[in-house]
């Protein structure tokens, strides 16, 4: 990778609510320096040659509302350093870190540890609502928000609602979000897919569309009770989950899934990587119905919901092994291809809902392209290259899916990347 572009006519997208537009754009050790005609000309006094923009884009970096991060310091799988490491290389600038851990986050001590961490990656840490996920007793919320939270959440699935209620009555959280799964375990009595034909087939336990649809209808009738709580819900997976929040008139922000939108129970042979996810992966009509949902706002944002895990994981059976997978850099090459190759939206639409809406989730700033600034990334969209595990810059993790594939698409530059890190 290089740190200095000159490009005479590039596709740029700057900010929320602007379009694409082709124009120049010079590049200058990592830093964005000029636009336009200032840029051609800044360039020329430099001795900054031009390169082939062809299909490309510049852009603003991308968010990721919630993922997970069990071992910050010491996971073999994952570390802060790693994580840090692979959003940079795949073109994100914030990550939203869960509280589930090792040591969970619901104690100020474990949020300002991580919180000392330098890095142009904003890492945006939900404490625990819970003490230790347990969903029997709350949290510290009000220290936990002063310390460098910047909101609560559980586990992956909906605590006790008596602990919700008082959770809520009490209002440590003000105007902070509060992010709950709408998944209910009991319900799900261990699922692998959503239930349907194709599961069947498969032979894998169904996963009953109750396991979402009852704890749904709760938490939006607690946010009736609650208007002045921020609730936000993780990862909507049905078409029934998407059908009752549109009918709703004031609804949460909502995510979901990446891995939801670009493959369904139908798609996936028995063996692939991508069957054992949380929420359950769901059918054809599920996976139609949260694009539709995502293109008509229903939806708020799309999740990377990272979990990464080892061999000792990935090597168990799909309904032993524990739920998720790890891949940053496939994130935006294959949402790409779904949503902007074959389901016709305009990249606006696409980055609304993987970089200005998730920092919306989250009560963050929108990234935007600023001059003097190095917060962008390099999109082309037809650069070809093949998933791999060895790829230097990726999670050790090896729970990622589509391994030694081609893939068209690749975050070829960011300027978060430091020049010892395009040296190496």
């Amino acid at each position: 990778m290089t740190s200095s572009y000159l490009f005479k006519d590039i596709q740029i997208l700057k900010k929320a609510g602007s379009s694409i537009k082709r124009e120049a754009v010079l590049i200058k050790d990592g830093v964005i320096k000029a636009f336009g005609s200032k840029a051609l000309n800044n360039a020329k006094n430099l001795g900054i040659k031009p390169q082939k923009a062809k299909n490309m884009l510049l852009a603003p970096c991308l968010v990721d509302p919630h993922s997970f991060l069990e071992s910050p310091f010491n996971g073999k799988e994952e570390n802060i350093y790693s994580l840090i490491e692979k959003a940079k290389f795949s073109g994100y600038g914030q990550v939203g870190i869960l509280p589930r851990a090792d040591l969970w986050r619901d104690q100020i001590e474990s949020i300002i540890a991580l919180k000392t961490i330098k890095s142009e990656v904003l890492i945006h840490l939900w404490g625990g609502f819970s003490l230790n996920g347990e969903g029997t007793t709350l949290s510290k919320h009000s220290e936990l928000l002063k310390n460098g939270a910047i909101g609560l959440s559980d586990d992956d699935f909906i605590p006790p609602l008596e602990l919700l209620k008082k959770g809520f009555s009490l209002g440590e959280m003000k105007n902070s979000p509060v992010l709950f799964a709408p998944r209910d375990k009991s319900l799900q009595a261990g699922g692998v897919s959503r239930q349907c034909v194709d599961t069947l087939r498969a032979g894998w336990p169904p996963d009953p569309v109750e396991s979402e649809i009852i704890p749904l209808v709760q938490l939006l009738e607690l946010h009736k009770q609650y208007p002045e709580i921020a609730l936000r819900l993780m990862n909507i997976s049905t078409a029934e989950g998407v059908s009752i929040l549109k009918d709703k008139p004031s609804k949460p922000m909502t995510t979901i899934f990446w891995w939801h939108l670009v493959n369904d129970n139908s798609l996936l042979s028995p063996f692939d990587i991508g069957w054992s996810v949380t929420p359950s992966l769901g059918s054809p009509r599920d996976r139609a119905s949260l694009i539709e949902g995502l293109e008509n706002n229903i939806l708020t944002a799309i999740s990377v919901h990272s979990t990464p895990t080892d061999d000792s994981e990935t090597q168990l059976p799909a309904n032993k092994r524990k739920k998720g997978i790890s891949c940053y850099n496939l994130v935006l090459p294959l949402l790409w291809d779904q949503l902007v190759k074959k389901s016709g939206w305009e990249v606006e639409k696409l980055w609304e809902k993987i970089s200005f809406g998730p920092s919306k989730f989250l009560n963050q700033a929108e990234e935007k392209l600023s001059l003097n600034s190095n917060r962008w990334l390099l999109f082309d969209p037809e650069k070809e290259w093949y998933q791999s595990n060895e790829q230097k810059h990726i999670t050790t993790a090896t729970n990622q899916p589509v391994k030694d594939k081609k893939i068209i698409g690749k975050v070829v530059d960011c300027g978060l990347i430091n020049q010892a890190d395009r040296n190496d």
